[in-house]
This record gives structure tokens, sequence and C-alpha cells, in this order.
């Protein structure tokens, strides 16, 4: 079992910055990929939305389109944290945001996420 808590959410203004962390525990493995997923308001029981995933090196991210440039995500292997730095936040980004690791791809490239934490609500205010 890996154990993941996030950090760092909060109410912001429009065009603010956020700096979103996660700690894991428990069986963490850092060979595996993690990353960040969102919950907007109104959309719970839908798949959550994916916002950025990191290899386990560093080396590799990949971002969702609609934040590609404005957010950056990033790992610390030595103490078991991963990060998201969220810059010109828009109203459109209010979600709860969700740590994952253990993420692998199946045959058909979609996503598979072994842990995930509980959450953390990002407000931006308009």
């Amino acid at each position: 079992q890996v154990r993941l808590v996030e950090s760092g959410g909060g109410l912001v203004q429009a065009g603010g910055s956020l700096r979103l962390s996660c700690a894991a525990s428990g069986d963490y493995d850092r060979s595996y990929t993690m990353g960040w997923f969102r919950q907007a308001p109104g959309k719970e029981g839908k798949e959550r939305e994916f916002v950025a995933a990191i290899d386990w090196s560093g080396a590799a991210t990949n971002y969702a389109a609609s934040v590609e440039g404005r957010f950056t995500i990033s790992r610390d292997n030595a103490l078991k944290k991963l990060y998201l730095q969220m810059s010109n936040l828009q109203p459109e980004d209010t979600a709860v945001y969700f740590c994952a690791s253990n993420i692998e791809r199946n045959d058909w490239g979609e996503r598979l996420v072994g842990y995930w934490g509980q959450g953390t609500q990002v407000t931006v205010s308009s």
C-alpha cells in the first residue's frame, strides 16, 4: 500500500499561483510514474481529468493541453514528494486535485492509476 497526502490547495484570484505538494509513504516505489489529476465541481462520479505526469527520473513530463505552459510538475524521490507548480490560474482550473502514483499505460494507451490521494481543493476566483 502507498499512502499519498496532498497539501497546498486554497483560494486564489485569477492570474495567481499555487504550489501543490504530495507526500508519499508506505510501499512507495520511485520507479513508477506519478502524476496529478483533477475533478471539477459538478463532475463527481465522472472520470478524473488528467493534468500532468512525470516519470521516475523526472526527465520525462506530460501535460494536458489546458495546462501546458502554466503548470510544472516535479518530484523529489529522496523526499518521496511530488509537486505541481500552478501559475496564471483561471476559474476553469477550480477543482479537487488528486495525487496519483504507480501510473501505467494499458495496451490502449490509457493511464491506469495504482494509488490515489484524498485530494486538495483549489478554487480560483474571477
